[in-house]
């Protein structure tokens, strides 16, 4: 049974950096979609980043410049270095994937998340 789990998060004062990582356990696919999304308290639900095997990544403009999502390739974990970390980055942060060729932005596979606390 695949399984995501995501570590590397905690406190850290405005501008600081963390790096997440996300290993997967189970079988390793070629093809993959893999994301980061992040889930504030009282808000939505916001995709934060994602990759593909094609080594295509996408950001959401928040994140812009200072977040970098990095998969060498199906068998090494999914990461996201985030620099010069601000307080509405504060949020749990979950790794999400989908084993096809072709990525759709729908995930099926969902990490438990890992919380990342910014202090000013």
């Amino acid at each position: 049974q695949l399984q995501l789990v995501e570590s590397g998060g905690g406190s850290v004062q405005a501008g600081g950096s963390l790096r997440l990582s996300c290993a997967t356990s189970g079988i390793t696919y070629v093809y993959y979609c893999m994301a980061w999304f992040r889930q504030a308290q009282g808000k939505e639900r916001e995709r934060v980043a994602t990759i593909s095997s094609g080594q295509i990544s996408t950001y959401a403009d928040s994140v812009k410049g200072r977040f970098t999502i990095s998969k060498a390739n199906a068998k090494t974990p999914l990461f996201l270095q985030m620099n010069s970390l601000k307080p509405e980055d504060t949020a749990m942060y979950y790794c999400a994937a989908q084993f096809r060729l072709y990525c759709d932005g729908n995930y099926s596979y969902w990490g438990q998340g890992t919380q990342v606390t910014v202090s000013s």
